[in-house]
């Protein structure tokens, strides 16, 4: 190989190696293991400041939850299916409650109009990310569906069937498998989408890959806090959920903007570049 040849060999190593690094200026931060509760602390108070976004927001994720639960009532596979799309629709309608929490910070005005404004950006990097939530979505309803059908000699159809053969099944130890394997499928979406979003929304220049291994570096730096917070996700989107989907008013603006406020603790940021 010539030397012409190998400086070009150079130059598409090192553009290559900066679409798939974190980027250079962004710091996970080192957090404690409470932090979490000073988001939902935030949360509230932004929740007070513009509440008519923060229940609109929640308003819509119930109906779409409640409507496809009253669908598929009869049916688990369906059911397993609308619980893979709210995975897909919680963190990209978070957006809109994201932009209220930074114009908020800000001291600026924040109206509805302007969280609807941000679902319309158009952003190629955040159209690429839900596509890439919905292929991962659709892996663990795919991967659900085949351990229950490989382990069980009969079929699940409802979720009474669900209850009977997979949850209370003593023989097969079925429903910890299915746990461990949804868990396995969950934890790395966790990693890739716990500060992504807003990365994208703050950084214009920022790439994909990079917004999601910087997100993987915050987990990384934080794994105990990040559990944690994990935890206390999946706990209120469960009250949220099984208060027939009513809690989901409160549930979702308190999340949406937790959020925002751990992706400001957990990745450094410097107000003068924006």
């Amino acid at each position: 190989m010539g030397p012409h040849h190998q400086t070009l060999w150079r130059a598409y190593r090192l553009s290559h190696m900066n679409l798939i690094t974190p980027h250079p200026d962004l710091e996970a931060k080192d957090i404690e293991m409470s932090r979490p509760l000073h988001w939902l602390a935030l949360a509230w108070r932004d929740m007070e400041r513009c509440p008519t976004a923060g229940v609109t927001h929640g308003l819509i994720l119930a109906l779409v939850c409640a409507g496809l639960f009253w669908f598929a009532r009869h049916e688990f596979w369906w059911i397993a299916a609308m619980l893979s799309a709210c995975m897909i629709v919680a963190p990209l309608l978070a957006m809109g409650l994201y932009d209220i929490s930074r114009r908020l910070e800000r001291d600026e005005e924040a109206t509805l109009a302007d969280a609807f404004r941000v679902w319309t950006c158009g952003d190629r990097r955040i159209i690429k990310f839900g596509f890439l939530l919905a292929l991962c979505s659709g892996a663990w309803l795919v991967c659900s569906a085949a351990l229950v059908h490989w382990m069980l000699p009969a079929s699940v159809h409802t979720p009474a069937d669900f209850v009977r053969l997979v949850v209370l099944q003593s023989h097969f130890g079925l429903f910890e498998m299915w746990v461990l394997m949804s868990a396995l499928i969950a934890a790395p979406m966790f990693a890739s989408t716990l500060v992504t979003i807003p990365l994208l929304m703050d950084h214009p220049m920022l790439t994909l890959q990079q917004a999601v291994l910087t997100s993987w570096r915050v987990v990384s730096v934080n794994p105990f806090a990040m559990a944690c917070w994990a935890g206390l996700l999946c706990l209120f989107t469960a009250l949220g959920i099984g208060s027939a989907f009513l809690g989901l008013l409160a549930v979702v603006p308190m999340l949406g903007h937790a959020s925002w406020h751990a992706y400001r603790d957990l990745v450094s940021y410097d107000p003068t570049v924006h």
